[in-house]
């Protein structure tokens, strides 16, 4: 049983997968609280329905797509075990975005890693990150994702992402960060000049 504050069938958008039609399962409570979060009403985990592992993947199964996205809020502060092998049972690829701020669980084909300043990560998170994504808000920030970057593993792709509110200031910078350290790539929130969710 988990909290899902919502679930919608989309494209993509940002990270090393867009473009490809996602189902996102967002599950309710985060205890992180960016401040620059653009789904704070996820934070309170007690507002949304409780639904069990059953009925959440029926949904999913409604659609042709079959890349599942659990975000949130902070879905690692559940056990996302059943969920995640439910699912893959069912012949879902399992993706996850997490801060990494708990413990890992669950059973994925891909983990997008974003760490935030507001909550240090689980060090459990480091060996199963495939993707590190780092939202780049301040020019302190690319400090903060190469001190990231030394703790993943050697393959996992590493991108920064200009936040969203602050693209204009913070775009150059980090397309002249790209151009000077190449292990480096951009990540941008193309869902949101698509206009869709």
């Amino acid at each position: 049983m988990l909290p899902v504050m919502e679930a919608f069938y989309t494209v993509q958008g940002e990270g090393m997968h867009t473009g490809v039609p996602a189902y996102f399962i967002r599950l309710g409570g985060c205890d992180v609280g960016c401040v620059w979060c653009d789904v704070k009403e996820s934070w309170e985990a007690e507002k949304w329905p409780i639904l069990g592992i059953e009925e959440i993947v029926d949904h999913a199964l409604i659609y042709p797509g079959r890349m599942v996205v659990i975000t949130g809020g902070e879905p690692l502060m559940y056990n996302l075990d059943p969920l995640t092998t439910l699912l893959k049972e069912r012949g879902f690829s399992t993706h996850i975005e997490t801060s990494g701020a708990h413990p890992f669980s669950g059973h994925f084909d891909w983990v997008c890693f974003s760490p935030k300043k507001f909550k240090a990560p689980h060090p459990s998170i480091y060996e199963n990150a495939d993707e590190l994504k780092v939202v780049i808000f301040h020019k302190s920030d690319f400090d903060f994702a190469e001190k990231h970057a030394a703790l993943v593993k050697e393959d996992c792709k590493k991108l920064l992402q200009p936040e969203w509110s602050k693209s204009s200031q913070v775009m150059g910078a980090i397309v002249d960060y790209v151009k000077t350290h190449p292990n480096w790539k951009i990540s941008l929130q193309t869902h949101k000049f698509m206009d869709i969710p």
